[in-house]
């Protein structure tokens, strides 16, 4: 798919029908991941990845409530076949930075990095999902985890340190798809954001 095809077609899609997605295309989509831009090439990243029923299910009983499942009208997001978690280290980067070819950028402490790029880096890989889901015929969403981190790492045994940035919902869409009611504020004109030469 041409690549102004796929950035017009991206959207996050909140009802998903419960059809698997094929291992091959999942592969594709994952390993788009991997070609995400990397501070000092550090590859702080990991991807975890739930395809199994129960892996989902702990999943969404760890980061919902009974009343947010009760109440909400997203339950389409639920069938979903797969979500996958990009997590960062933050370690990753101080040690990288410590390394000989780093020595002097003062960023071998995490609390040194003026950005924690870390975060930067697992949202890039996030992206890079996204726009592979398009371009290989799936519908995706993006997800926080505002509740139950901890919870999920533990229970699929992620290593201390890492963190997770949200969630990447994989799939086909299920009809209807509610659009998201923040769209309503429209998508600002280039000619507001982009500052050419200065302010």
């Amino acid at each position: 798919m041409d690549f102004d095809a796929v950035l017009a077609r991206r959207k996050m899609v909140r009802n998903f029908s419960d059809t698997p997605v094929p291992p091959n295309i999942l592969e594709k989509v994952l390993v788009a991941a991997l070609k995400a831009p990397s501070a000092g090439f550090t590859q702080g990243v990991d991807l975890l990845v739930l395809v199994h029923p129960d892996q989902l299910a702990r999943y969404w009983e760890a980061t919902t409530t009974p009343e947010w499942n009760a109440a909400t009208r997203r339950a389409g997001m639920m069938r979903a076949p797969v979500i996958v978690l990009p997590l960062c280290n933050p370690a990753a980067y101080a040690d990288r930075y410590g390394e000989p070819d780093k020595t002097g950028s003062g960023l071998d402490r995490i609390e040194s990095w003026p950005v924690p790029y870390w975060w930067v880096d697992a949202a890039f890989a996030t992206m890079n999902i996204l726009l592979a889901a398009v371009d290989n015929g799936l519908a995706a969403g993006f997800l926080g985890m505002f509740r139950g981190e901890d919870e999920v790492l533990t229970s699929f045994g992620v290593p201390s340190g890492y963190r997770a940035l949200g969630a990447v919902l994989l799939g086909q869409p299920a009809e209807p798809d509610p659009a998201s009611a923040s769209l309503g504020r429209g998508r600002r004109p280039p000619d507001e954001v982009i500052h050419r030469g200065s302010w």
